[in-house]
């Protein structure tokens, strides 16, 4: 398959078993795009009130909102970040396959394992890029054009500090009620990650024309530059580096 033919929903074998999503996507292949249901706009969000206390050395975290390809194209962008995949998170080693996964019946989110440096950047600061410009947190297995659980948001902390850093974040931007709607993400059990295939990795950066990228994908890194300069990084670390 044609590498710029985009395989993410988008597939003709998924419009037979995504059903709605699908079609939905169907036209995003076709043309840019606009969402389903109103989004939350990219924003800056408040610092975390709480700080992650994380030892030296270097950690992962583990992220799910919806496409990887934007999560893990945001991330790449990220300074103090070294490594950030796209992949599958809370289901089984057997069906971590886009084919299953796709279906939304294997009980994976999309998600983007990153592997940061948290002398240059904690746990809490990724969050607040997280939810400022990576997603709308509002939305229920659903981001923009693709609707499924497959699809919904997630964190899955890595360890008990993670989990609390989480639990803390997302109960302050509630309280203030940052957002027009309760927040939607879940903190899920810590699960194994699986990546995903070859041709999903790097994919922003690797195929920046593509309809899908333009309308739902580069906005999340235009944001990123925009909201937070201090931490973009203009060169993306990218899975495949011989690629770039």
């Amino acid at each position: 398959m044609n590498s710029d033919t985009p395989r993410h929903s988008h597939s003709p074998k998924s419009l037979l078993l995504g059903g709605l999503a699908g079609l939905g996507l169907l036209a995003a292949t076709v043309l840019p795009l606009a969402p389903v249901s109103a989004e939350e706009a990219g924003r800056r969000l408040p610092d975390a009130a709480e700080q992650a206390q994380e030892t030296a050395g270097l950690r992962t975290a583990t992220l799910a909102g919806g496409c990887f390809w934007g999560v893990q194209g945001v991330f790449q962008h990220v300074k103090g970040v070294k490594q950030a995949v796209s992949g599958y998170a809370g289901g089984t080693k057997a069906s971590a396959r886009y084919e299953e996964v796709g279906t939304g019946r294997t009980g994976h989110a999309e998600a983007v394992q990153i592997t940061y440096d948290p002398a240059v950047i904690r746990y809490d600061e990724l969050l607040q890029i997280f939810f400022s410009v990576a997603l709308d947190p509002t939305q229920v297995n659903r981001q923009g054009p693709d609707t499924g659980p497959q699809y919904r948001s997630a964190v899955f902390p890595a360890d008990a500090e993670q989990a609390r850093i989480a639990k803390a974040y997302i109960g302050q931007l509630d309280a203030a009620k940052t957002f027009s709607r309760p927040i939607a993400t879940k903190i899920e059990p810590n699960a194994a990650f699986y990546p995903a295939e070859d041709y999903h990795q790097d994919y922003m950066t690797l195929h920046p024309n593509n309809g899908y990228i333009v309308a739902n994908d580069a906005p999340k890194l235009q944001d990123l530059k925009a909201f937070f300069p201090e931490r973009a990084n203009p060169q993306p670390v990218l899975v495949g580096k011989s690629k770039a």
